[in-house]
Parts: C-alpha cells; structure tokens; sequence
C-alpha cells in the first residue's frame, strides 16, 4: 500500500499583496516524524482555477514519491485570486477600474517562498526548488524560472498560455490587467519586456535551468490568421527557442488530448519524472 502524504492548509503574510496569500502545502509521507529537509516544487493554477486543483493530485504526488520516481517533495499550491483570477502572476501596474492590480509576482517569488523556507524543512537551494503550471500558470513558471534564477532550476511547463511576441485578440491575458498600466489593461510593451523572449536574452548560464513542456495535440485552436499562437504551436516555437539558449535543457512532448486535467495530469506525472531523470533534485534530495 502506497503510503499517503497529507495537505496542510497555510496563509503566508504578503506586504506585496497587501493581506495574505493561501496556498495547500503536500508533505510526503515520513515527513511529520523526520528530520531530513526536501526539494520543493512550486505549482501555480491556470486562469479561474485555485489551488485545489492541483491539491486533487495529492495520489499522484503520492504514487511518483513511492516509486521513487522523485524524492520526497514538498508541493506548494498557491492560490491567486487577484486580477479575476487572471493576473498572469506577475506584477500588475493596472489601476483598474474595478479593482487595481497587486504585485503577485513579488507576493509568490519573494514572500512566499521566504514562509515556505521558514516554516518547512525545505532545501533552500536553487537547486532543489522547481516551479510549474498549467496554462496561465505554465506562463507564470516559465516567467518565474527565467526572471528569478536564484530560486529556480526546474520548470515544468504544461499547455502554457505563451504567446510571441503579443497575445492574439481575445486572449484573456489582454483582459484582467496582468500585463496592465495604468487605466489600460493591456500595454504590448509591458508584455514584451516580461515575455520569455526578453528572459532568455537575458539568461545567465552560469545558473542552468531545466525545462520540460508538454502540450496537447488538440488544443483551442485560433482563426487562420493566427494560427501560430495556437498553444501547440507556441510551444513548440518555445522549446526550439529553449534549447538554443545556453545554460537552458529542454524536454518537449505532444500528447494526445486537449487543455483539460487528463492531460496535464499526465504531463505532472512525467514531467516530474523527466526532470528529476535530467538531475534536479537529485544531489540535494541525497545530501537531505
């Protein structure tokens, strides 16, 4: 019998966000009666969604920990409710109506991982710290990984919400003032300079980052003239981007299927698997 983790629900005090950012926190079995630290892994929720539904997986978490698949992790699942749930986790210079943006990238990258690493028995190395998402939350990892290399050595990308160079009209990261200034929602040039293309270009490969992204073969798929932001197509331009950027490893795989949980259920399971394979984690989870 595959021994259980369990879901503790926490509330992290946050100045950036001007309150507190809930999030569910797995930890592995053993974990309440040892005393060794573990690798995290930061997964963020896509557009309308919330924590819980990546804290319905906690079987999977369970299962790929007693295979040994991946060390014992500890699985952080922050809830973002800001921006209508649609803030695209970065810092938002929105000024509504009807609500403003928050910074929710600093909320996530600064004050999160700080109560995390203060409050659990995490390894508090880059180097056994990963982010991931589905969809909006694929876009956020990818941000996170690049904008903040000191905390991040792993992404895991499933059907993210990427669009080169600007979203297509209609996308919803034109519509909740993620990439906002000011009264206007939408600023192209705010997204161009936190786009993935503006991170890679400033990479440091002295910090290597290990990618895997998986998307499926029948995602939404956009009117002709925009064809090439269907998230098939963006993420394949994504990883031949990757892999020529010095420093960066990338796994790219095509499933089956649409944006739905089957999917990226899949894509947790063997992405988690592809990245610990590529050697994240693995020598801090042993000096653990």
């Amino acid at each position: 019998m595959t021994a259980r983790g369990r879901l503790v629900r926490e509330s992290a005090p946050s100045a950036a966000v001007a309150g507190t950012i809930d999030c569910t926190i797995y930890l592995p079995p053993g974990y309440d009666g040892g005393e060794g630290r573990h690798p995290s892994l930061y997964l963020l929720h896509g557009r309308g969604g919330s924590e819980a539904d990546w804290s319905a997986l906690r079987g999977d978490f369970d299962e790929l920990i007693g295979e040994g698949v991946v060390p014992p992790l500890i699985v952080v699942m922050p809830d973002a409710p800001w921006n209508d749930r649609g803030g695209y986790y970065v810092d938002s210079l929105y000024t509504g109506p009807p609500a403003p943006g928050v910074a929710v990238e600093t909320a996530l990258t600064s004050d999160l991982v700080r109560f995390v690493d203060g409050r659990f028995r995490t390894v508090t190395d880059r180097s056994a710290r990963g982010v991931g998402g589905n969809s909006m939350g694929g876009a956020g990892a990818l941000r996170y990984a690049l904008a903040h290399q000191e905390l991040f050595s792993a992404a895991l990308l499933l059907s993210p919400a990427l669009y080169v160079p600007v979203p297509p009209e209609g996308s919803s990261a034109r519509e909740f003032g993620g990439y906002g200034v000011g009264a206007s929602r939408f600023e192209p040039e705010r997204y161009r300079a936190l786009s993935y293309p503006a991170g890679f270009a400033a990479f440091d490969p002295r910090l290597p980052l290990r990618m895997f992204i998986a998307v499926g073969d029948q995602e939404y798929a956009n009117r002709a003239g925009n064809a090439r932001h269907d998230l098939d197509y963006e993420a394949a331009t994504l990883y031949n981007r990757a892999k020529r950027v010095p420093g960066v490893t990338a796994e790219f795989r095509v499933y089956g299927g649409g944006h739905d949980w089957t999917l990226w259920r899949r894509g947790l399971r063997e992405g988690a698997a592809a990245l610990v394979a590529a050697g994240w984690a693995h020598d801090a989870a042993q000096s653990s």
